[in-house]
């Protein structure tokens, strides 16, 4: 038995061509239609790593994720940025006019809605995932649906794609992280990101003054997001991006984040998949 990483989606989605993409080939996907449940195979041991979508450039950040990490207590260990392609795809012999409706996953319809303003014919309908509506045209053989899917799908469900690229921005990509149970432990020599939550009191400038540590430690912030902090109303957890040249700027600034925020955690120590 090979690799076994988790998927939201089944063969023929963004996330295994990403698997494909960092893993290479060998590995046995464990197909999840939801990013809860590819959580619960790894926490039940079913699979080694999950591969998680976290944010995309046009959409921004899929902020119940960042929850489902921290909560669960998985760790980052690397992450992979894909191009996103949406195309349009039917059943041989099908034309563009024949479509009664579009079925796909609810951030490719939002990146193609522009595309659609020429065809009012045709319905927009979500879906758990871009690549199971273009299965289940190809099983159940439908001629008045196509998918919205990478072209993978096409290719492993042998439909024919009457309209490339109909993404309203390009230029559209979306990071992915990986994830697991337990820590991958890489020398330190090789880390240059790190993924952090924490929570800071009410004190005016509190948030500010932990931004001041990472920064006077040459730590570069490419990412901030908040979330409530479900238990206390009106509190925020911020979870955060960091980039740094060394480790030893990094240490620095976790000795003195573990003693100015009311919780900190390390949710990953990785590469940065950008340099």
């Amino acid at each position: 038995m090979g690799l076994r990483i988790a998927i939201q989606g089944i063969k023929g989605s963004n996330h295994h061509q990403v698997a494909k993409e960092y893993f290479g080939k060998g590995v046995d996907l464990v197909e999840c239609l939801s990013f809860d449940a590819m959580v619960d195979q790894l926490l039940q041991g079913v699979a080694d790593k999950g591969i998680m979508a976290i944010e995309n450039s046009i959409a921004g950040s899929i902020i119940p994720n960042y929850a489902l990490i921290s909560r669960n207590n998985l760790h980052i260990i690397g992450e992979h940025y894909l191009q996103i392609h949406h195309n349009l795809m039917v059943s041989n012999g099908q034309q563009i006019q024949d479509i009664k409706e579009v079925h796909s996953h609810p951030m490719a319809l939002l990146q193609c809605k522009d595309f659609f303003k020429d065809y009012p014919h045709i319905k927009l309908v979500e879906d758990v995932d871009t690549a199971e509506t273009a299965r289940r045209i190809q099983e159940q053989g439908l001629n008045d649906i196509a998918a919205i899917a990478p072209q993978m799908a096409a290719d492993l469900y042998d439909l024919r794609i009457i309209a490339p690229e109909i993404q309203t921005i390009k230029n559209n990509a979306t990071r992915f992280i990986i994830i697991k149970t337990r820590n991958k432990a890489l020398p330190e020599k090789e880390i240059n990101k790190a993924s952090l939550r924490f929570i800071t009191d009410h004190k005016r400038g509190s948030l500010a003054a932990v931004l001041n540590v990472m920064s006077d430690c040459n730590l570069n912030l490419t990412k901030i997001q908040s979330l409530p902090v479900i238990e206390t109303p009106w509190k925020y957890s911020f979870f955060v991006d960091v980039t740094f040249e060394t480790y030893e700027h990094f240490r620095k600034a976790k000795a003195l984040l573990e003693i100015m925020a009311e919780e900190f955690k390390i949710l990953g120590e990785y590469k940065n998949a950008r340099l």
